[in-house]
């Protein structure tokens, strides 16, 4: 059986092409195109977020898995831009990064108040 891969998700903003470009800036991703009410950004080859403008929305949650060397980057870049950063959901500002699973993580905010999660190794569910 084929595995089944999450294709795409919507992501709600307040401005869909300045929504796209912090996440572009922040991760590395590739700002694909606009397309009607969308602001399409690549996240690998399998995964888009279609950033789209609404007035109001509940915002959600984004967990990403990176590397030792992604994770690095991200958070130098977080650091240079003084976008504030911790080591869980209800720590977005303490500017330290936790130690779970064997591996690093950090949660911060996007512009919109999305709550954005890196991490460098998956959780143990066991």
């Amino acid at each position: 059986m084929p595995e089944i891969t999450l294709n795409h998700t919507i992501v709600y903003c307040r401005d869909n092409l300045a929504a796209a470009q912090f996440y572009v800036r922040v991760f590395g991703f590739e700002f694909v195109k606009e397309w009607g009410h969308f602001a399409v950004v690549k996240v690998n080859s399998s995964l888009t977020l279609d950033f789209m403008a609404r007035q109001h929305f509940t915002p959600q949650h984004y967990a990403f898995k990176v590397s030792d060397t992604e994770f690095d980057t991200i958070i130098a870049h977080l650091q240079a831009k003084s976008v504030p950063y911790g080591s869980s959901p209800s720590d977005l500002n303490s500017g330290v990064h936790n130690n779970l699973y064997g591996g690093r993580g950090a949660y911060f905010a996007d512009p919109d108040g999305h709550v954005l999660e890196i991490i460098t190794h998956d959780y143990e569910l066991d």
